[in-house]
């Protein structure tokens, strides 16, 4: 089965999206902050990460580039309000493999690839 973890610091959202995924079946951790998401990837590993980029403490981008320290294997999708090409081109850079905004639509599936796709 394969692991996630949703990294969104606005709980609606979060419990949402720990739903939608659940339902198609990944075991779903979630973390409120990038330091709390750093925590959670080295207890517990997760093939795919769900990361927003503005969140409290460290920011999405930091916690992406120590997401791909730990587990270079993992797919990190960004989630964000923010349509801003320096924070797209960073996300590329330090090794996201997609960059959605908010909000997004659940039956736009051009990211899902992203999701189930193997490295």
């Amino acid at each position: 089965m394969r692991r996630m973890l949703i990294v969104e610091d606005e709980p609606r959202l979060r419990n949402c999206l720990q739903q939608f995924f659940a339902a198609r079946g990944f075991v779903v951790a979630s973390a409120f902050s990038g330091e709390e998401a750093v925590e959670q990837m080295r207890e517990h590993s997760a093939d795919v990460v769900l990361l927003d980029v503005v969140l409290p403490g460290l920011s999405g981008l930091e916690v992406l580039k120590r997401i791909k320290q730990l587990q270079p294997r993992a797919r990190v999708i960004m989630v964000t309000a923010l349509d801003e090409e320096e924070v797209r081109e960073a996300a590329r850079q330090y090794g996201a493999d997609a960059y959605i905004l908010k909000p997004f639509d659940f039956s736009d599936t051009t990211w899902f690839p992203a999701f189930t796709d193997p490295h």
